[in-house]
């Protein structure tokens, strides 16, 4: 990619209005993320990384090494981290806003059969920490339920499939799962994927019963990552599904739709347009009810927005396009904050494009989360 290309990529929205930038206080905003070294066996951090705009530069604010790859990241009101290990995930890990570690779960002396699937989510009332989960033995997928405050399990329910990935909290505090319905190995090997079966669920925050159940009709399509197009306080918000296609055939995969999307009680597929491989790594909410979706496969971050359902429209072009934070920036929301294999990248529908780089050799993982603004 040339330099002009990269510039039009990066600010490129043509069709989005072009609003002049208003003077703005925003000057940092701060993201708690996870990285390696820049070589595939370097070791692993959690922390937070801050972005100064008006210095065009990323201080790390605090690193916490990891036992393992991460996955997903909660943030906590100090400012520190809840992070879960990647898939099959051996521990949880909470740490503060000094970079001390605070709590340490070991799934291995917790259960010699059930281990985490990445992503976990706060209950409403803030007691309780619910994780999507593998028994290995049955291949079945489990919700942890936890105190928020000790991590200790206290009670374990089925999300009605196999491979639950992300979770989610609706209007009313109940759960939203995506089994991603992808049939793995004890050591994450797929197999027989004519097997599979994702769908998406909702489940009583109370007791864990099923109360719907959703299912596209490929069955090669892996529900994974889940986004509320505004807060789920409002229930005519739209929640999106990133999709990973797993179909044998090659074409198939490069043609299959990357998007679903959850209106009211109907899941859907409003666009065939893709990023052609058919996998779509992350999520956010994004300009005006819309959602941002990155694909790194093919370096590139793309909007959906409801208005025109049936396009996606580019928003950054650069390699390893992956982890995804809304922003709200100058204007009322709207934004999205994008790790790439060169630094963070700015995008917003009223403010100019930046790509800030990384303050040191190394290479964010699959999500970050938006901690504070300043």
């Amino acid at each position: 990619m040339n330099r002009r290309h990269m510039l039009l990529a990066l600010l490129g929205m043509a069709a989005l209005p072009k609003l002049s930038l208003a003077a703005s206080a925003i000057q940092q905003a701060t993201l708690g993320a996870a990285w390696r070294g820049p070589n595939k066996n370097d070791p692993y951090f959690a922390g937070a990384l801050r972005a100064d705009w008006d210095r065009k530069k990323i201080d790390i604010a605090y690193a916490v090494p990891l036992p393992t790859r991460p996955h997903g990241l909660l943030p906590e009101p100090d400012g520190g981290l809840l992070v879960v290990g990647a898939r099959p995930g051996g521990w949880i890990l909470r740490c503060d806003a000094d970079g001390k570690i605070v709590q340490q779960i070991d799934m291995a002396e917790e259960s010699a059969s059930v281990r985490l699937n990445g992503h976990a989510v706060v209950s409403a009332n803030g007691n309780l920490l619910y994780t999507t989960e593998t028994n290995l033995t049955t291949g079945q997928g489990k919700i942890g339920v936890r105190e928020l405050k000790t991590l200790k399990k206290v009670a374990e329910w089925e999300t009605r499939g196999i491979d639950p990935h992300q979770l989610l909290l609706d209007h009313q505090g109940n759960l939203i799962v995506a089994n991603g319905g992808v049939p793995r190995t004890s050591a994450d090997k797929k197999y027989d994927l004519h097997r599979m079966d994702p769908s998406l669920v909702r489940i009583d925050q109370r007791n864990g019963q099923l109360l719907r159940q959703w299912r596209l009709d490929d069955p090669r399509l892996s529900l994974r990552h889940l986004a509320w197009s505004h807060a789920p306080l409002d229930a005519d918000a739209y929640l999106g599904i990133a999709i990973q296609a797993e179909h044998d055939d090659a074409g198939k995969r490069s043609s299959a739709p990357i998007l679903a999307v959850l209106e009211g009680d109907e899941l859907s597929v409003p666009t065939r347009a893709n990023d052609g491989f058919g996998y779509a790594g992350d999520i956010t909410a994004a300009y005006n009810g819309g959602f941002a979706l990155s694909s790194n496969q093919a370096g590139l971050a793309q909007l959906w927005h409801p208005a025109t359902p049936d396009k996606l429209t580019h928003i950054v072009e650069l390699e390893e396009a992956y982890a995804l934070a809304g922003w709200n920036g100058p204007g009322k929301g709207g934004g999205v904050l994008v790790a790439t294999g060169l630094g963070l990248v700015r995008w917003h529908p009223t403010a100019k494009a930046a790509l800030l780089p990384w303050p040191k050799p190394m290479a964010l993982d699959n999500h970050w989360v938006l901690l504070n603004e300043a």
